[in-house]
């Protein structure tokens, strides 16, 4: 998108086209994963984002892309991308037995953190450098491929109602399940939650490394790269932590560690100190997704974790939207550390009222 053009309004809408679908179309797809052929809508989802990058390659290397073209296949990919994400979490528990369901979630996010932020993003920069469509084929390559691996699971049988499928309804019905079950209720209700007081905070985090650890752009993109290389080890130790401690302790351990983080952020002014942290940070978000995550799918029913899951990902990303939204302007007011101080406060406050409510979220998962 930087390479069609240099206004910030345009750029930053390409984000927005890649997220804007989770919100629009999130509950629908939902209803989808728990009415067809999981597997089969895997393995269409891929071959289609694969067709759509193909195109845009093409539009690049004769010269053809633009503006438009550019943001309409950022959509298409964006809502390609939520029917994988909520699909890929509703298959895995079809093929995966509820015991090992934590370590194949922990094995999903090290290969979520090495492809998409530490490995993939570098060389996409080089195959860029070579050719500016050359990323673009090989990312088309890699979801044929994907079409190709999902092809080779067991088969798995289509998740079908006894009666004919209507959105409303099936949508009330998802909606009531999660209501009605008062522990994955408020852990739907503490994700959107906490991620209004991170999306506040990290709204602004490189204003953080810019203006108080003036370490710059490039220093900003190292700290980064520092915590998602703590992704990589917290996913990577997860079947060790889940064998020693119980869920309960592991999701409060990690909560701690993000209210200590948001305080150390709001503090220092020593780049080593924060890069410290984030790492913590890195490792604790990974565990932490992969415990949410890994309590859900065994908990739900089959038939009703596509709509859950969409629920939680409608909540996920509307606390990440209007945080950031609170940040910016906690920011224009008190400076760029007012956003870290009321993720601190705020999270200190839902973790104390939460504290001993994780230990029924963790029972409701099936302590092993």
């Amino acid at each position: 998108m930087a390479a069609q053009t240099r206004d910030p309004g345009l750029v930053a809408l390409a984000l927005l086209m890649q997220r804007l679908p989770y919100l629009l179309f999130g509950l629908y797809v939902g209803v989808v994963a728990d009415r067809v052929n999981r597997r089969r809508v895997m393995i269409v989802v891929n071959i289609l984002r694969g067709l759509v990058v193909c195109a845009l390659a093409v539009t690049i290397a004769t010269g053809r892309a633009d503006v438009v073209v550019v943001l309409t296949t950022l959509f298409i990919l964006g809502s390609a991308e939520v029917f994988a994400d909520i699909t890929t979490s509703t298959l895995l528990p079809m093929v995966v037995a509820k015991p090992d369901l934590g370590v194949a979630n922990a094995r999903i996010v090290s290969g979520f953190v090495t492809a998409n932020q530490l490995v993939g993003p570098a060389i996409g920069a080089f195959l860029f450098a070579v050719g500016m469509a050359v990323p673009f084929g090989a990312q088309a390559l890699c979801m044929a491929l994907g079409a190709v691996l999902f092809s080779r699971i067991a088969r798995t049988p289509p998740v079908m109602a006894s009666e004919p499928s209507h959105l409303g309804r099936d949508l009330k019905e998802g909606f009531r399940w999660l209501w009605n079950h008062a522990p994955l209720r408020t852990l739907a209700i503490t994700v959107f939650v906490f991620n209004i007081t991170f999306g506040a905070a990290w709204s602004v985090l490189v204003l953080i490394a810019i203006e108080r650890l003036e370490v710059g752009e490039v220093g900003y993109g190292l700290m980064i790269t520092v915590g998602a290389i703590g992704g990589l080890l917290g996913a990577a130790a997860y079947g060790a932590l889940e064998s020693r401690f119980s869920l309960a302790d592991i999701m409060r351990a990690g909560l701690v560690v993000e209210c200590v983080t948001h305080l150390t952020l709001a503090t220092t002014t020593a780049p080593w100190v924060a890069m410290t942290i984030l790492f913590l940070f890195g490792a604790h978000n990974s565990i932490w997704r992969t415990t949410t995550t890994t309590i859900r799918q065994r908990a739900v029913p089959t038939e009703f974790q596509g709509r859950v899951s969409s629920l939680n990902q409608l909540g996920s990303y509307g606390g990440l939207v209007a945080g950031a939204a609170l940040g910016g302007a906690i920011a224009g007011r008190w400076g760029v550390t007012g956003p870290f101080w009321f993720a601190f406060i705020g999270s200190v406050i839902i973790l104390a009222l939460m504290w001993r409510e994780l230990a029924h979220i963790a029972e409701t998962g099936g302590e092993l």
